[in-house]
């Protein structure tokens, strides 16, 4: 909203004839950069040297014929110094025209202060962006969580703790594509548009094609066009992208997310758990400068060997729950019920959905320090290859930490035949009732036939892993726009 004295300052500055908002301004350095040069300045010596900055006033003290600003730019923030004498009388009434959350440029000087700040001393100022609207006090910040999620310009502005967790964010996913770049992966793009959602368990948005009277489904997933690409002759490919699922939303979870995913050919998923290890650990050690993080008052120790969990045997554990003998939903059932276990469990859910609901709620959120979740049943794992030693179970595994799946990853299902069964078996639980199974993609089925090599599989999710990494309270505190519902009038 339009503050009225802000507004009446602007009709003064166009009234004396000076654009508030012209194109361009030469800046030389920046605040950090000038903190730094002059850091060994002694008190009160001053410097020759001319510089050119600009940012956003974020305090302004205004003392007879003398003015202290604190000017806050993209590296951080500084003082500058207005005298009457060195600028002229009808220049230095123009700082009255100056608001807090005014976008100028300065040219000047730079000499320390007696208390030994480093500060600018201003020679000349161009106003650069008249600021129409109230900035929150400086001293209190932005602390309302709905309107720094909704106003997220102002929370950057105001907080800059968030401003500087999303250049780390930023950092981050560039140590992944420096890590996987030197892997030899490719780094590929891939439709969000998809005739068919698939490569993972969930409820697509939808959306309408007009030219081709066709609708289509945003996608959940990476995981099916890049094995295409594996069966096409790419025999390492990676893609950090967005996918979007249209489900609850939670501290953990949002509808709109980037994703990692890689395939390599001719690896399996206990080659994949090495590679893991050894990506997190890189990008940790690249991003934070270390292996220890603290989340919700706890050190999270990502050094070492991270554990390797049997799903079945950590099941058991925590529920009594024999998943080998309850080998069928009617069976599952009636082995809740008779533990008193509660538990919600639909009518249309299969097996699968039903032992997946179990682990959620009675295993995951008590395994805090990074481990592996490995060997998951059939029926939760439609695209992994069977477990050797036992068909029921599959090659798969999931990181967790802090009590969230951080990474899914498999040996990848290559029998065609195989394939088609399985998603023949999700199409039957979808008819049941459960809009989360998948559906057949008869494309992915025949680039399958083609021939697709032995290939492992890894997904991670970006937002929620990095939320955990810097102790954040909600994934939504990573993200620079999270949905959010509409504001009343």
């Amino acid at each position: 909203m339009i503050n009225k004295i802000k507004k009446e300052k602007l009709d003064r500055i166009y009234e004396k004839g000076i654009d508030p908002y012209p194109n361009r301004f030469d800046v030389n350095s920046c605040s950090s950069a000038l903190k730094e040069k002059f850091k060994k300045l002694e008190k009160g010596e001053h410097t020759e040297e001319k510089v050119s900055v600009a940012g956003r006033i974020m305090q302004n003290r205004m003392m007879g014929k003398a003015t202290f600003m604190q000017l806050l730019d993209s590296k951080g923030n500084i003082q500058l110094y207005f005298r009457q004498d060195d600028i002229g009388k009808d220049e230095y009434k123009k700082i009255k025209l100056l608001d807090i959350g005014d976008i100028i440029g300065v040219n000047g000087t730079v000499f320390k202060t007696k208390t030994g700040e480093v500060t600018v001393h201003v020679d000349s100022f161009e106003i650069l962006t008249k600021s129409l609207a109230q900035l929150p006090e400086k001293w209190h910040g932005l602390k309302d969580q709905e309107i720094r999620y909704r106003k997220r310009y102002i929370d950057l502005i105001s907080n800059r703790e968030v401003f500087e967790l999303f250049k780390k964010r930023t950092e981050f996913i560039k140590n992944i594509r420096k890590f996987m770049d030197k892997e030899d992966f490719m780094e590929v793009e891939t439709p969000v548009l998809e005739a068919v959602p698939g490569g993972a368990d969930a409820r697509p948005f939808i959306t309408h094609h007009n030219t081709l009277d066709i609708d289509f489904y945003l996608r959940i997933s990476l995981e099916l066009h890049l094995k295409r690409l594996v069966v096409g002759g790419y025999e390492r490919v990676y893609e950090l992208g967005k996918v979007f699922r249209n489900e609850g939303i939670s501290t953990q979870h949002l509808q709109e997310f980037t994703l990692l995913e890689f395939y390599c050919a001719y690896i399996d998923y206990k080659d994949l758990m090495d590679l893991t290890e050894r990506l997190i650990k890189s990008v940790l050690k690249e991003t934070f400068g270390t292996l220890e993080v603290k989340y919700q008052g706890k050190t999270l120790d990502f050094s070492g060997e991270w554990p390797r969990i049997e799903y079945t045997e950590i099941i058991k554990k925590k529920t009594g729950i024999d998943l080998n003998k309850e080998d069928t939903k009617e069976k599952l059932i009636k082995a809740i019920k008779d533990k008193n276990l509660k538990l919600d469990v639909d009518e249309g859910f299969g097996r699968g959905r039903i032992m997946d609901q179990l682990y959620k709620q009675y295993v995951r959120p008590d395994l805090f320090q990074p481990c592996f979740l490995i060997n998951q049943p059939i029926d939760i794992s439609p695209l992994a290859k069977k477990h050797k030693d036992n068909p029921k179970l599959t090659q798969r595994f999931f990181l967790l930490v802090a009590g969230a799946e951080i990474v899914n990853a498999f040996s990848e299902l290559n029998d065609p035949i195989d394939q088609r069964q399985r998603f023949e078996e999700q199409m039957n639980l979808r008819e049941a009732g459960d809009d989360e199974a998948q559906m057949i993609d008869e494309d992915f089925i025949e680039a399958l036939e083609i021939g697709m090599p032995p290939t492992g599989g890894f997904g991670m999710g970006i937002d929620r892993f990095f939320s955990i990494l810097t102790n954040q309270e909600s994934v939504r505190d990573i993200v620079f726009f999270p949905m959010m519902k509409p504001e009343e009038n």
